[in-house]
């Protein structure tokens, strides 16, 4: 199911408005169309305009590496709990709180992401910990994939056909020849609806066939298993003729104890699974808490960075969270580009009114170029927004 949810964060000077500005902001868009809340942002470190445009590129890239991840998780959440939405839901949890109420009640980490320090060790040290997190999700969830993989296999080789089954339960040491210099035993799968040809057939399709060898060991919906006995030295042409045949021959060996011992096996790749499946959905969970944390983080600079670049200082700013649906958000990006569209400038068309017509490509492409980015590939805006939903 598509998110219901989609946010944006709104950055604007202050010195545009004459009233409170989160009130103007909700008539703006109208009550109907979001809820807006206060986003609080730390004064960081500015330093240089050059590293500044650096900055707002990189951030751009660590954003998108965020969502990947975020993604990432969720879909391996949804994977481990057989797509059960509900139960998915319960996961995705943000330092014990639902991903929404830790959205709209953020405050920045001061203690694990001092505000003092320069933004690009903050920017660095967020790009270390989303790429972490994607490690450790990824190398628990392939861990489970393997163990379920190999759980799945030992199972169907007790529930499935004879053509696929473990023998080991099915054939008894006395129907096989051991220990022979000239002689050996084939167990060949027929079709069922095949028996009849098999049996007429078998002895002719090579050398060296015993003849009335055939034994019928067992019988499924699908398959008859028969042992047959061949001279060693046309064992490979038999067996060569039963392929072309559409019988499948099968490799068994026995071995003392064979069948305790698959069984013991089973037994404990069960164990192994269950543990390893408590493991990964504690790592799901805390890999979507900790990657939305990153994300959010890296939104805050976003914001920031861009609103300096955008309006310049002193810094004077306002930045909200728009809470909206899929359906509401065109609507309130429209009412947001009434309104604020002048902050552009020029690098937006206006007929005679003044009202903003169409971007200018060029003016937009130079903007951009200089640090001012469009956000996330959409169209440029005069004023900072970043739009994102969580899976």
């Amino acid at each position: 199911m598509a998110s219901t949810t989609r946010y944006s964060l709104v950055s604007l000077p202050t010195r545009i408005f004459d009233d409170e500005p989160l009130s103007v902001l909700s008539s703006t868009i109208g009550q109907d169309n979001g809820d807006i809340l206060k986003f609080s942002i730390p004064s960081f470190k500015i330093g240089t305009l050059d590293a500044l445009v650096q900055h707002a590129d990189d951030l751009t890239k660590l954003n998108a590496a965020c969502e990947a991840v975020v993604s990432k998780v969720a879909d391996s959440l949804a994977g481990i709990l057989d797509g059960d939405e509900d139960k998915v839901s319960q996961q995705k949890m943000v330092n014990d709180k639902p991903t929404d109420s830790y959205l709209c009640s953020f405050q920045w980490n001061k203690v694990r992401y001092r505000a003092e320090k320069p933004l690009g060790e903050l920017i660095e040290n967020l790009q270390k910990e989303i790429q972490n997190i994607d490690n450790d999700v990824k190398a628990k969830f392939n861990q489970y994939n393997t163990v379920k993989t190999n759980l799945s296999a030992l199972q169907r080789k007790q529930t499935g056909n004879l053509a696929t089954k473990s023998l080991t339960p099915i054939v008894r040491p006395d129907v096989l020849i051991q220990d022979s210099e000239y002689l050996e035993t084939h167990l060949i799968v027929v079709p069922s609806n095949a028996r009849k040809d098999f049996l007429r057939t078998y002895e002719t399709i090579a050398e060296m066939v015993v003849p009335r060898s055939a034994i019928q060991i067992a019988q499924d919906d699908e398959f008859t298993l028969f042992a047959v006995t061949t001279f060693k030295k046309t064992s490979a042409d038999f067996l060569h003729k039963c392929r072309e045949q559409k019988w499948t021959p099968r490799q068994y060996k026995h071995v003392e104890g064979g069948k305790e011992q698959e069984q013991r096996e089973l037994e404990r790749m069960v164990k192994e699974e269950k543990k390893v499946w408590g493991e990964a959905l504690h790592m799901g969970r805390s890999g979507w808490s900790e990657s939305v944390m990153v994300w959010a983080h890296v939104l805050t600079l976003r914001v920031f960075v861009e609103t300096v670049l955008r309006y310049g200082l002193p810094l004077e700013f306002v930045c909200a969270l728009v809470k909206t649906t899929p359906k509401q958000a065109k609507k309130v990006k429209t009412a947001l580009d009434k309104a604020y569209s002048y902050l552009g400038g020029n690098a937006f068309g206006r007929d005679k009114r003044g009202r903003v017509t169409k971007d200018d490509a060029s003016l937009a492409s130079e903007m951009a170029a200089a640090g001012y980015s469009a956000g996330d590939g959409n169209e440029y805006t005069a004023y900072v927004y970043y739009e994102f939903e969580f899976p």
